[in-house]
């Protein structure tokens, strides 16, 4: 679990969101209001759905989808409302006492690939796959028993 989580409002530009993500490499954020609750997540499938309607065509690939005029209409648009527009508000969430693998046979379930940590309600941390699987590996390859504490650790630290 990383405790150090980029965040955004609900009233963050769709253009902010997306260049945070973008900076760090994220492929979502959670959306959390002033008193640091869970709003929403935020993710890149999100955001092209915002601009491209027919996500599914562009996203098979399809040969009949092309850029056009209405899509650079629809982005101008799009770029400067709030993430609330467009955010996913049902979030599948975890408590900082769930066990590891219940955590990751959530996310392969649900085909989710980040899980928020909350604890009363506010937002305290962020589980990726990534975490999971280097954690259980780390575990399962006998690297001692403060495997989670140590990739806690690791990853609290803010991105560059």
């Amino acid at each position: 679990m990383r405790t150090k989580v980029v965040a955004v409002s609900p009233d963050t530009p769709y253009e902010e969101a997306a260049r945070l993500m973008y900076r760090h490499k994220f492929s979502g954020l959670p959306v959390v209001d002033p008193e640091g609750k869970l709003a929403g997540i935020i993710s890149e499938k999100d955001l092209f759905r915002a601009i491209y309607p027919d996500y599914g065509e562009f996203m098979s690939g399809s040969d009949a989808y092309h850029d056009s005029e209405t899509d650079e209409d629809r982005i101008r648009e799009v770029r400067k409302r709030p993430v609330s527009d467009f955010m996913t508000k049902k979030v599948i969430t975890v408590g900082p006492d769930t066990p590891v693998l219940a955590a990751e046979g959530l996310m392969l379930a649900r085909h989710i690939h980040r899980l928020p940590v909350l604890e009363n309600g506010k937002l305290i941390g962020i589980a990726s796959r990534d975490d999971i699987y280097r954690a259980v590996l780390k575990q399962k390859l006998g690297l001692g028993n403060d495997w989670f504490r140590r990739i806690t650790r690791r990853n609290s630290s803010p991105p560059a």
